[in-house]
């Protein structure tokens, strides 16, 4: 199900049948480096990451991570959207791209769609968190707006990430 469209993206749900692409992007380097190795290794691995992640969220909170596509092939090339983590008090803004993605202007084009998503679900506030050695997500950020507030901790395990309000 599409939920939101730009120029040159459409950003849907995330479904089962997207387990060989969500296994791709997770096992990325970028994606490990800047997000964190989520476990995911086999493609029944990743039916569950989408079912227990981004279906769960669209089921109990009516958003969540969405497939990120190009509209002229709908080739996929990321997921981008909102999550509500139990360890943050608002929802975040989350994204992660398949690296010969970078630096084209998709993640900031879907990042914006999703806020304005948020918006029109009447989210009052977005936040975002990131890795404090990745520059490029935070001049992300800052494009679109948020600015550092605090670095915190989500849980004893995880390293110290940067909270963007």
């Amino acid at each position: 199900m599409q939920v939101a469209r730009t120029p040159r993206l459409i950003l849907r749900q995330l479904v089962p049948e997207d387990a060989s692409f969500i296994l791709v992007l997770l096992n990325s380097q970028g994606f490990i480096d800047n997000i964190g190795d989520k476990g995911v290794r086999t493609l029944n691995d990743a039916k569950e990451y989408i079912t227990h992640g981004p279906m769960t969220s669209y089921a109990e909170q009516g958003f969540g991570l969405y497939a990120v596509v190009l509209a002229e092939n709908g080739f996929q090339i990321g997921i981008c959207g909102l999550i509500k983590r139990p360890t943050l008090e608002h929802v975040d803004l989350g994204y992660a791209f398949l690296p010969q993605y970078w630096g084209k202007g998709y993640a900031f084009e879907a990042a914006q769609a999703s806020l304005a998503l948020g918006k029109q679900l009447g989210i009052e506030r977005i936040v975002a968190i990131v890795s404090s050695h990745n520059e490029a997500s935070k001049a992300l950020l800052n494009k679109l707006g948020l600015k550092f507030e605090a670095q915190l901790q989500l849980t004893p395990e995880d390293a110290p990430v940067e909270l963007f309000c």
